[in-house]
């Protein structure tokens, strides 16, 4: 499985600010947009502790932006840039997004169940800055280092810790060895 490329914050953020004027639109499936009421409801910074099956720990921020589409509104037209810009304003006056987070989308509706997919193209098209949606892939960070994942010939773990298993072993004493009293051991 190829891993899907992300986009930092930083990144992600320069290429709005290169065009406020346009209408900011998402693409999440094939020819399918986010209604164009849609609403950023949230941006979320969320730093990331993992051990994975090799026991190495990983570490790393995703930056989200929640998109949400009231059922009631009704526009013709998608935030412009400059608009979602200003609310990344408010957001970074409050919470320093770190520039290097990995960008998510986080978008859902009645048709299409609720995820977190990362912004792949970012294409301008006429009036319209499109951002369309890929979605994430669970991968093993083992095969990614150049190890592999599962079980090799012999049935042993492939990605088990550097650091052998310690195998605990019953130390108790047989009776007949026991100190009685009176025997002179003690």
């Amino acid at each position: 499985m190829n891993k899907v490329e992300a986009i930092n914050w930083s990144t992600f953020k320069e290429k709005l600010l290169q065009h406020p004027e346009l209408d900011l639109q998402f693409q999440y499936a094939e020819g399918k947009l986010v209604d164009a009421a849609y609403h950023i409801t949230e941006i979320k910074q969320a730093p990331i502790t993992s051990v994975d099956c090799g026991g190495v720990m990983n570490t790393w921020t995703e930056i989200i932006v929640q998109l949400w589409v009231p059922e009631a509104e009704q526009q013709e037209r998608s935030m412009k840039v400059q608009k979602a810009l200003s609310i990344v304003d408010i957001v970074e006056k409050m919470l320093p997004l770190n520039p290097s987070g990995t960008v998510k989308i986080e978008f859902g509706n009645s048709e299409f169940d609720t995820r977190q997919m990362f912004p792949g193209d970012m294409i301008v098209n006429g009036d319209n800055l499109i951002v369309n949606l890929r979605p994430d892939a669970v991968q093993c960070k083992a095969i990614s280092r150049g190890g592999s994942c599962g079980t090799d010939e012999k049935g042993e773990e492939c990605c088990a810790p550097a650091n052998p298993k310690v195998e605990l072993k019953t130390l108790a004493i047989k009776t007949e060895a026991c100190c009685t009293p009176e025997s002179g051991c003690c």
